[in-house]
């Protein structure tokens, strides 16, 4: 009896769609707008730059904010924060100056 209710939950649970994560990002040069990169809107102001996605590749998306924006300071997924090995990866990808990627609010 309580088999196919199993396999019922089973089957609802890996249908069920990816959870969203949440990013946080803090910049060297802080800037103020919208910021797409890699298919993630990035919400940006003094505080630094916030956005979520179901893409499970945080090193790809830190990369791509950094050639948008310019150097990353900080970096955090779901609240955990990338290591100093984990930044100096992502900021091999950084631009020179910032600005460029940002859409008007």
């Amino acid at each position: 009896m309580s088999r196919p209710a199993f396999l019922l939950s089973a089957l609802v649970l890996a249908a069920a769609p990816a959870a969203a994560a949440n990013y946080a990002a803090t910049l060297a040069s802080p800037t103020a707008g919208r910021i797409i990169a890699r298919d993630l809107n990035w919400a940006c102001g003094a505080d630094g730059c916030r956005g979520a996605t179901a893409e499970s590749r945080p090193a790809v998306l830190c990369q791509a904010l950094a050639k948008q924006a310019g150097k990353v300071d900080s970096f955090l997924v779901d609240g955990r924060a990338f290591t100093a090995a984990e930044l100096d990866k992502c900021n091999a990808s950084a631009k020179a100056t910032a600005g460029k990627a940002l859409a008007a609010q």
